[in-house]
């Protein structure tokens, strides 16, 4: 089943508390015959029934509105309506970050920046990513997001079954994971299940707009309770650790096992690259290594989860049921590279599987 349906004109609702950036985002929309703009709202109430009565193809959410925010709009069109949303901030402080972070949970598909006012010499840039980013994600067939039960209602999947050949002995040196659309939600599933001394470092390149990295990684921290960091560059990864792709390079490690941000890898659609990450790796720890491919548009370290494969890592895919979309998991299955299928709880539950605890005094 394809994750895209071909559209004419996307029909968008832009919801923000400020008459100033409705109109702007009005005029900037409506200024391309692809768009159309087909309502403005100011509060996130007035956004949920918009969603109910009129379903637009997508929604622009701002994050800060009165009465109920963007995320907890977005949690009730998600559960009651279901459309494509992207939430929008105009600073990139923790606490925006934070909150958009719990609106991707809560299934909206991407966070960005505002795009800056039309005398900046970036507006025309901003506008054109604006409007490739609704266009896109206007086609991703979203699904009902039922709301969370308290905790402790609903007991805990039991571990999924896996293969014994999976589990063959194996010294697990490092775990790569690569992930885009839909994917902090599915990397916190993984992250918070694993024990504080899981025995091996976690290196994650995520798909995320210019200026959330810092707070994404924060977030990812918080939500999970163990160390995250943003890679800068000369880091030697530490087991239990989670190191984040930064921005402006491409995350690798190095002959010596030392993480680096470069710059001089061939021009990529997407940077970090996932498939950067996954080819050094691949290089760097053979068989010992854990490549993960999560949810996301594209084909970004597809084929380079085959390359990990092929060089004995254990190499798994999100399953379709459980990714917002299929595209990225979907390709390293049809190429091969995949091993294992499995959805974000079970992807932990293997990981603790196979990948030793710390001993103590380590």
């Amino acid at each position: 089943m394809s994750d895209i349906r071909t559209r004419s004109r996307t029909k968008v609702l832009v919801v923000d508390d400020s008459r100033v950036a409705r109109e702007y985002l009005g005029y900037v929309l409506g200024a391309d015959a692809r768009i159309e703009v087909v309502g403005e709202v100011a509060t996130g109430e007035d956004a949920v029934a918009f969603v109910r009565r009129s379903r637009p193809d997508i929604v622009l959410m701002d994050l800060h509105l009165p009465g109920i925010d963007g995320f907890e709009a977005t949690r009730q069109i998600m559960a009651t309506a279901p459309v494509p949303i992207i939430v929008c901030t105009a600073g990139v402080s923790f606490h925006e970050v934070k909150t958009a972070m719990e609106a991707l949970a809560a299934g909206a598909l991407a966070a960005l920046r505002k795009p800056v006012g039309p005398t900046h010499p970036d507006a025309a840039a901003d506008a054109a990513a604006l409007i490739s980013m609704l266009r896109v994600m206007a086609q991703v067939r979203v699904v009902r997001r039922w709301q969370r039960p308290a905790a402790g209602a609903v007991p805990a999947p039991p571990p999924a079954r896996i293969e014994p050949a999976a589990l063959a002995l194996r010294s697990v040196a490092v775990v790569a994971i690569g992930a885009s659309t839909g994917g902090p939600p599915a990397l916190a599933a993984i992250m918070s299940r694993l024990p504080k001394d899981f025995g091996a470092p976690v290196l994650i390149v995520q798909h995320i707009t210019s200026g959330f990295t810092a707070g994404f990684a924060s977030w990812l921290g918080t939500e999970t309770g163990r160390p995250v960091h943003v890679v800068s560059g000369g880091e030697m990864p530490l087991a239990g650790h989670v190191y984040v792709a930064g921005e402006g390079g491409h995350l690798r490690v190095s002959s010596a096992g030392r993480l680096e941000m470069a710059s001089d890898e061939p021009p990529s659609v997407h940077c970090p690259s996932v498939g950067v990450l996954f080819t050094s790796v691949a290089q760097r720890y053979g068989r010992r290594a854990i490549g993960v491919l999560l949810t996301g548009m594209g084909r970004d370290g597809a084929a380079e989860l085959k390359v990990l494969a092929d060089a004995g890592a254990l190499t798994v895919a999100q399953d379709e049921a459980s990714c917002v979309v299929f595209g990225m998991p979907g390709e390293a299955i049809r190429l091969g590279g995949a091993q294992l299928v499995l959805s974000p709880q079970a992807i932990a539950d293997l990981l603790v599987r196979v990948v030793r605890v710390r001993s103590s005094g380590t």
